[in-house]
């Protein structure tokens, strides 16, 4: 027991680590506020335009969306910092987490978002025009709103997923949490660094875990 603490839960090394890991973790959480954002704007860009009754837009947006679901965001990462370089462009490490995953969480949150939009009954966005609402009002103010609140706990559960997912940065050499502890694995030649920030996400983390449970116990109350 004394060597299994010594091993994975050694204070002493946690001390020595931790404005390296603390570094990681505001990394971590700038990341986040901008991955967040970011991939629920384009993921609304998506959902809105996937309201098009244009077979010549709707179904490449359908595809669209297909794609980037399926595509492995981590290869996606790969792609962008290492592949494009070869033509010529090198957009850095930051740029590149950035962009892809606008590419790939904005097409989750499209495909929430989109479902959103159709759990709306039909008869009241016929009554919003009827009012005089142009149709980009009622999406605004009648669509939106109530496609939000039918989704909410799936658009929670994708951002836990999303913010759980920016330790993939790391690969393209992000200071994010998980680089910083990998990297203060590799000084002390010890696992103590990689357990605290296993911890560290547990604790960022399990306030949204709960949110998202009372937000779905709410919702199953509200269809009895």
């Amino acid at each position: 027991m004394p060597g299994l603490i010594e091993t994975f839960f050694n204070l002493q090394i946690v001390v020595a680590a931790w404005p390296i890991l603390l570094s990681g973790l505001l990394n971590t959480l700038e990341l986040s506020l901008l991955v967040v954002p970011l991939g629920f704007a384009g993921g609304l860009l998506l959902a809105l335009a996937s309201t098009t009754r244009n077979p010549w837009l709707r179904y490449p947006l359908m595809g669209w969306v297909d794609f980037f679901r399926a595509f492995p965001p981590l290869v996606l990462l790969v792609f962008l910092y290492a592949g494009l370089p070869f033509a010529g462009i090198e957009l850095g490490g930051f740029y590149c987490v950035a962009i892809g995953f606008f590419l790939n969480t904005g097409a989750y949150y499209g495909e929430v978002l989109r479902a959103g939009i159709d759990s709306v009954p039909l008869g009241q966005i016929e009554a919003a025009r009827s009012t005089g609402l142009t149709r980009l009002q009622t999406m605004i103010w009648v669509v939106l709103p109530q496609a939000v609140r039918n989704v909410l706990p799936d658009l929670v559960s994708n951002t836990l997923e999303v913010v759980k997912l920016t330790s993939i940065a790391s690969v393209v050499a992000l200071p994010e949490l998980l680089f910083q502890a990998r990297q203060a694995q590799s000084v002390t030649y010890n696992p103590t660094p990689i357990v605290a920030a296993a911890l560290i996400y547990f604790i960022l983390l399990w306030p949204v875990v709960r949110l998202l449970s009372r937000l779905e116990n709410r919702a199953i109350a509200g269809r009895r």
